[in-house]
């Protein structure tokens, strides 16, 4: 398998999981169809439409390609007739929003690389591109975006990123790294939500 044909595939998967997780809050926010496949939509399209423009692939990725579009729709349908019952909504926003953190830092990672630029500006993209959609959704849903509280959300999404560009940076280039990278990720995030691991707050005066 091409590495062109795994990066589409990877984009297509997180995708999918973010726009789960855009419809599940939909659930929570007691949103009818239209609103939970909107959520799904913007979740799932956010970090890559902002990948894309930050690279300057213009038109983005999602508006060339009609599988970008179909992806979140399904996820959205799917989690609208299928979702689970409103008490474990949460936990499993919690779960999915830590796998398309994952897939999506990896993936602008090495887009960023196909793109050729360096090492920092490469991991930045990629964690961008990690938490753009998840801002999105929660602005719309009027909640506080994750990455603006104290939780550890960003800094996964660097390090998964980060992971990748130094691992190209030295010539490795196997399915194996980003794989790697997305599990390193998603295991970060999800001991910081069970250990509840904050970053360091302002002292009150």
């Amino acid at each position: 398998m091409s590495g062109s044909v795994v990066l589409q595939v990877l984009d297509l998967v997180g995708i999918f999981v973010f726009g789960i997780t855009g419809a599940l809050v939909g659930v929570r926010k007691k949103l009818d169809v239209f609103g939970i496949l909107v959520l799904a939509l913007v979740t799932g399209l956010g970090g890559g439409f902002i990948r894309d423009v930050l690279l300057g692939a213009t038109p983005p990725t999602a508006l060339r390609d009609w599988r970008y579009l179909v992806v979140p729709v399904v996820a959205g349908l799917l989690t609208f007739f299928l979702h689970p019952r409103i008490g474990r909504v949460e936990r499993m926003v919690n779960v999915f929003d830590a796998a398309g953190l994952a897939l999506f830092c990896v993936t602008g990672a090495l887009t960023a690389i196909d793109y050729d630029l360096s090492p920092l500006p490469a991991a930045l993209i990629g964690t961008i591109a990690g938490i753009g959609g998840g801002v999105i959704r929660d602005v719309l849903s009027g909640r506080v975006p994750v990455v603006l509280r104290s939780e550890i959300y960003a800094t996964p999404a660097f390090l998964g990123a980060g992971i990748v560009v130094v691992a190209a940076a030295f010539g490795y280039h196997a399915l194996w790294v980003p794989i790697a990278a997305a599990v390193a990720c998603f295991a970060i995030r999800l001991i910081a939500i069970r250990r509840g691991w904050n970053a360091p707050l302002p002292r009150n005066p």
